[in-house]
């Protein structure tokens, strides 16, 4: 039996490595992205900072190990059995559901799977409890710390919405006293902003949660809580004396100090609330099962009463587990990844792609907002609008200046509230996810900052709900799985912790083989030079397919609408669509095209401008499409007449057609039968079109069903019309590529001849 629980424990580390591992690579963004972004150091400078930060607040995440010890349930509750189970249940949950969310594609939180994790398992173990005891389900109230579990659980919900409020206040505020064009006010008031900004960092990192560091001692404590106004105080006024001297009389970029700051701060924070995420269930796993062996009980007999006191963690285990997390800062290919190519998708570009999609939601609030807005203006006097307004104009660039993706003085703003909340929120023992924090942080500095205007707004505000909602979703699917593992493993025992082990194990095999081969994919797409050649393979590989699926799925609304076939009608809209979105994203690989790193020649960008013209007129095609495949399914679920007679035969021929001038465009790679058959395929349509004329007095026609054989017409049309241009486009782009081609071969003769 006591092998049987060394297993559980020996599990439970090699997931905690595990878990510290991948936490690290998707959260290292969050505290280094606005100091590489701005570029205020280089980027060695700047991971050695957030290394120091990393592994010296992975000390002062001692009192956060409570959390998984007695913050969701009352551990004296349950026996060592029971514990060992729930932390084991914990851990596989977590596995299944980061494999869940991977595949699927949906956001995640470390932290908010991990608090709902012990809640579902704990509730399964006390229930598990009161059956066998024959006990009434309302005495489960005893098992679970519910005052705890409920302050931890809001206090996650809620710093979505404070952290938003605080940065876009914070940022309002500081942007009218420095405005985009700072130089001149930070000459005056930097030494005062940089002095605030240390003071908060040492405040709120340093006094505020020192109480959680591992090798603080109670006197120090006392110290610091009898004069903490006296040490704040005196920290600002010589702080700010010193920057300001730095700046007037030695020309420091104290922005440069504050970022990297900022940088530790933040980096300190997340290591500090985090770290519980990683190592906290097997910490505490690892003392109850000393407190098992110590104490010569049967497994069901010892009550965990020791896990209800405070907790110490050994200052060593912190430390080795801060080193693991600096060692995946440095040595992991997906965290240097994910930290460098952020940055382009943090810049602010008009023309990129959106990470989050719009909602009906989203919609709303922006209209109401904007409604209100305008409201608003009406009160506010037009001399105060104005002096506002000029405090927000964005700086303009000196020719061939290259633009920041991060200003300095918003790249400050969210690093120091962020590492504020998430501080402030450790120093309570409230686990927060910082991921939430930092991005909800940087939402409400940008939105301060005027960077959401109509083009973007409505997406940014869908972000924000998204995140909200991915609380709830992760909530609910946490808990409910945890509850399934322990609820299975208490039955089955051995058996069932082997199965779910073997499980998770294989799990983690496949995420880790998937996320290779996306880290592969994604670095290949960085690494093409999209030049002519490469341009003109992904149009050869890719465009005759849309094309054919275009064709294809014209026939199958044609064919629908004349069986009168509502519910696939209605499935083939939903086809549509997707396809539509589909072209739309490869078209916006455009815009990758236009930042690639690599130098281009005028072929090359000429190729990328045949590139976005094809995918235009392929993405125009299936727009018309789409359309059509509405329309013909509202006049289907209406009840009207479908198309007989004539009528039928004639779309039914016509899109035989369609389909025999296009079925070459796979297997040739090319649009060139396309191209040879446009102007016949627009000669058939203008014959059914005069046709149609002819018929709707002879064969009495109403106006609803003519109106839809025309658009069905149309459709084909703008569909010829289209691929005829993606065609003409395609055979430039081929000449192109050949011309490139040949400059090689030319230029080696040209070399040989005397």
């Amino acid at each position: 039996m006591e092998n049987y629980y060394l297993a559980l424990l020996v599990f439970l580390g090699i997931v905690a490595a595990f878990d510290i591992f991948v936490g690290v690579s998707n959260d290292a963004v969050n505290f280094l992205q606005s100091a590489v972004g701005s570029r205020i150091a280089s980027f060695k400078t700047i991971m050695c900072t957030a290394a120091a930060g990393v592994l010296l607040g992975s000390t002062f995440s001692s009192g956060m190990m409570e959390v998984a010890r007695s913050g969701i349930f009352y551990p004296q509750m349950f026996n060592f059995e029971q514990i060992m189970v729930i932390f084991f249940a914990v851990m596989v949950a977590d596995i299944i559901l980061l494999d869940m969310f991977n595949t699927l594609g949906l956001p995640t939180s470390t932290t908010v799977s991990i608090v709902f994790e012990l809640l579902g398992s704990a509730l399964a173990a006390a229930s598990v409890t009161l059956w066998q005891q024959d006990a009434s389900v309302g005495e489960i109230v005893h098992y679970i710390n519910s005052s705890k579990a409920l302050t931890i659980i809001s206090g996650i919900l809620i710093s979505v919405v404070v952290a938003f409020i605080t940065g876009a206040l914070v940022q309002y505020v500081t942007r009218l006293i420095f405005t985009f064009n700072f130089e001149r006010t930070y000459r005056r008031l930097g030494g005062v902003f940089a002095g605030l900004a240390l003071t908060a960092i040492v405040y709120f990192l340093i006094m505020k949660g020192a109480k959680g560091a591992s090798f603080m001692r109670p006197e120090w404590l006392a110290f610091m809580k009898v004069h903490t106004l006296t040490i704040v105080t005196g920290l600002f006024v010589g702080l700010s004396i010193v920057f300001q001297i730095l700046i007037t009389v030695f020309n420091t970029n104290v922005f440069k100090i504050v970022i990297l700051s900022g940088t530790f701060a933040l980096a300190f924070a997340f290591a500090g609330n985090d770290l519980v995420n990683f190592v906290g269930v097997p910490l505490a796993a690892w003392d109850a099962y000393k407190e098992w062996t110590t104490s010569g009980s049967a497994p069901d007999a010892l009550m965990m009463t020791s896990l209800a006191g405070p907790s110490k963690a050994s200052t060593l285990i912190l430390l080795a587990s801060g080193l693991v997390m600096v060692g995946t800062l440095f040595f992991s290919r997906k965290a240097l990844r994910v930290i460098r190519t952020s940055i382009n998708l943090s810049a602010s570009h008009a023309a990129e792609k959106e990470q989050f999609g719009s909602s009906a939601a989203g919609r709303m609030i922006v209209r109401a907002s904007m409604h209100v807005g305008t409201l608003i203006n009406q009160f506010i006097p037009g001399a105060v609008k104005k002096r506002i307004d000029t405090r927000f104009t964005p700086k303009q660039l000196e020719r061939d200046e290259e633009p920041l993706p991060f200003d300095y003085v918003r790249a400050s703003i969210n690093l120091m509230v962020s590492a504020a909340l998430i501080a402030s929120a450790t120093s309570l023992k409230l686990p927060l996810s910082t991921t939430y924090v930092t991005f909800m942080v940087a939402m409400g500095s940008s939105f301060a900052d005027r960077a959401w205007d109509r083009e973007s707004a409505v997406y940014r505000v869908s972000g924000v709900l998204t995140v909200i909602s991915g609380w709830f979703v992760t909530a609910l699917a946490a808990s409910t799985l945890a509850a399934l593992v322990c609820g299975f493993t208490l039955w089955a025992e051995e058996l069932g912790a082997s199965v779910m082990a073997l499980i998770a194990v294989l799990l983690l095999v496949r995420s880790n083989i998937r996320a290779r081969r996306e880290e592969e994919a994604v670095t290949r797409e960085i690494n093409t030079r999209y030049n002519t050649q490469d341009v003109s393979n992904l149009i050869q590989t890719h465009a005759g397919e849309h094309v054919v699926e275009t064709v294809g799925l014209y026939g199958v609304v044609a064919r629908c609408f004349l069986e009168d076939d509502e519910k696939e009608l209605k499935a083939t809209r939903n086809d549509c669509a997707t396809l539509v979105e589909a072209l739309k994203s490869e078209r916006s690989l455009y815009y990758s095209m236009a930042t690639s790193r690599f130098n281009a020649t005028k072929a090359d960008m000429d190729a990328r401008y045949c590139y976005y013209r094809i995918y235009s007129n392929l993405r125009a095609a299936a727009g018309a499409l789409e359309n059509l495949s509405t329309l013909a399914y509202e006049h289907c679920a209406n009840r009207h007449r479908v198309f007989a007679g004539e009528l039928r035969n004639d779309l039914e021929v016509l899109t035989i057609y369609l389909q025999e001038i296009t079925e070459s465009a796979v297997g040739r790679a090319d649009l060139d039968n396309l191209l040879a058959h446009a102007q016949e395929a627009g000669a058939r349509i203008d014959s059914l079109q005069a046709e149609l004329l002819r018929r709707i007095p002879h064969d009495k026609l109403s106006l609803r069903g003519s109106e839809l054989y025309l658009t069905f017409l149309q459709a084909a049309r703008l569909m010829v019309n289209h691929f005829a241009i993606a065609a003409m486009m395609q055979k430039r782009l081929r000449e192109l590529a050949a011309q490139e081609t040949d400059k090689p071969a030319s230029a080696e003769s040209s070399k040989s001849s005397p």
